[in-house]
C-alpha cells in the first residue's frame, strides 16, 4: 500500500563555472495527512512492493514535476529518472511514455536529462530507448556511475551526455586513500568520451573541492539545498559558492607553493648525489640526510631508461643499495620519456605526477634529471603524501 500523495521535490544542480543554478533533478516524495513528506525511495528499494504500483507512482511523480517545468527559468534543465526496469516491458515500437508525458506539458525535450538509474537491463533495449530519446532533443545521463563495477558497457552502449558519480564512493574518496584514485580514473574517462560530470552528495567544504579536482561540470548535495517544493532564485547560491571556490583556489595555490618549494630542495639534493655519483665514491661517505626526511631512494640509468647501478635507501641509520632492479628498463614510464622530450637538452630537473606505487603502496614522485653530458640519468622518488 502506497500511503500519501505523490509529488516532485526539486534539488538543484549547481554550475561550477557560475555558481549559478543549470537545472534541478526531480526526487519523488509522498505528502502525509500531517503534511510532512516522505521520500519514495524505500518503496523502490523494497521488493516487496508491487511492480504496477511503482510505475504508476513513477509516472505521477513525473507528471508532477513536469507540470511545474513552467515556473523554472527557461534556460534550466530537469533531470528525471528513468528504471531500466520499466523499458525491459516496453514492446518493441512502442511509443515511450516519458515521451508522451513531455508532450502533454508542452515541455520541451531539449531542457530534459533522462537520467538512466540502477544497474541491469537489457543493454540493447536501453540502447534504443536511448537513440529515440536523443532523436526527440533530450539528453542522457548515467547515475551512480562507479557503482558496483564501472559501467562501461552502459558508457560504450549509450554513450552519455552526463555521468553521475556514484555518491558513495564520491564521497569515500573526497577522504583519500585508493578510491580518489579510482573516481579520478573515473573523471579522466568521462572527460576523454566528451561527457560533463556531476558530483551528488556533495555535503562538506573537502568534498566540494575534490569535486573542483575531478573537473565536475555540476555539483549537488546539501552543503547548497535539499530537494524541497519550492524553486531557488537561480543566483541564490552564487556568493556562497564563490566563497567556496576561491578558498579552493587558495588552498591550490598553497599545494603549488609546497611543490615549487620541493623542487627548489630537490635541485639541491640533486647537485649533492650527482657530485657524489660522478666521483664514484662508497656508500659510506654519502651524507645524511635529515634535510630531505621525504626521500625514498634513488638511482641511476642510463640515457635508454636501462637501470645501472642499486636502489639506494637510507634503512637502518645507514645507506643500503638493493640490486634487485639493477638492468630494468624504465623507458616505457612516463616520467622517462618526459624526462628525455623535456630535460634532456637542458638538463633540467623534471618531476612525474603523483602516483601510488605498486610495491610500498605509497603515494610517489619521482624527480630526474641528467648529467655526464647526458650519458646518464639520476632519478630520485620522494614520499608524496604530504603534497
Amino acid at each position: 500500500m502506497i500511503d500519501g500523495q505523490p509529488l516532485a521535490c526539486f534539488q538543484p544542480f549547481i554550475d561550477t563555472a557560475t555558481g549559478r543554478i543549470a537545472g534541478v533533478e526531480a526526487l519523488g516524495r509522498l505528502r502525509q495527512a500531517d503534511g510532512s513528506l516522505q521520500s519514495v525511495g524505500p518503496l523502490f528499494a523494497d521488493p516487496r512492493t508491487p511492480g504496477a504500483a511503482l510505475r504508476r507512482l513513477d509516472r505521477r511523480i513525473r507528471d508532477n514535476a513536469l507540470s511545474r517545468l513552467h515556473e523554472a527559468p527557461q534556460d534550466w534543465f530537469l533531470s528525471l529518472n528513468i528504471s531500466p526496469r520499466w523499458i525491459n516491458r516496453l514492446r518493441p515500437g512502442q511509443a515511450l511514455p516519458s515521451l508522451k508525458q513531455l508532450q502533454s506539458h508542452a515541455v520541451d525535450p531539449r531542457r530534459i536529462v533522462f537520467e538512466i538509474t540502477e544497474l541491469g537491463g537489457d543493454i540493447q533495449r536501453l540502447a534504443d530507448v536511448v537513440v529515440r530519446y536523443r532523436e526527440a532533443g533530450a539528453r542522457i545521463a548515467i547515475d551512480d556511475f562507479g557503482a558496483g563495477y564501472s559501467q562501461l558497457d552502459r558508457v560504450l552502449a549509450l554513450q552519455p551526455d552526463i555521468l553521475k558519480l556514484d555518491m558513495r564512493l564520491f564521497q569515500a574518496a573526497a577522504e583519500g586513500g585508493p578510491s580518489s584514485d579510482v573516481v579520478r580514473a573515473l573523471a579522466q574517462m568521462a572527460e576523454k568520451t566528451g561527457c560533463w560530470i556531476i558530483a551528488e552528495g556533495v555535503e562538506t567544504e573537502a568534498q566540494l573541492s575534490f569535486a573542483l579536482e575531478c573537473g565536475s561540470r555540476y555539483v549537488q548535495g546539501y552543503l547548497f539545498a535539499q530537494a524541497q517544493l519550492d524553486w531557488f532564485a537561480t543566483d541564490t547560491f552564487v556568493p556562497r559558492f564563490a566563497h567556496l571556490r576561491n578558498a579552493y583556489v587558495r588552498q591550490k595555490l598553497a599545494e603549488r607553493g609546497r611543490i615549487m618549494h620541493l623542487r627548489e630542495q630537490l635541485t639541491q639534493l640533486m647537485s649533492i648525489l650527482q657530485s657524489w655519483a660522478q666521483g664514484q665514491a662508497p656508500l659510506d661517505q654519502l651524507p645524511p640526510m635529515a634535510a630531505f626526511p621525504w626521500l625514498l631512494r634513488f638511482y641511476q640509468c642510463d640515457r635508454h631508461g636501462t637501470q645501472l647501478t642499486p636502489n639506494i635507501e637510507w634503512r637502518e641509520s645507514a645507506w643500503q643499495g638493493d640490486s634487485r632492479y639493477l638492468g630494468h628498463n624504465w623507458s616505457w614510464r612516463p616520467y622517462f620519456y618526459h624526462l628525455l622530450a623535456e630535460g634532456w637538452e637542458e638538463r633540467r630537473l623534471i618531476l612525474s605526477s603523483t602516483y601510488r606505487d605498486a610495491t610500498t603502496n605509497q603515494y610517489c614522485l619521482t624527480a630526474g634529471q641528467f648529467f655526464d653530458n647526458g650519458q646518464r640519468l639520476l632519478l630520485i622518488d620522494i614520499d608524496a603524501a604530504g603534497l
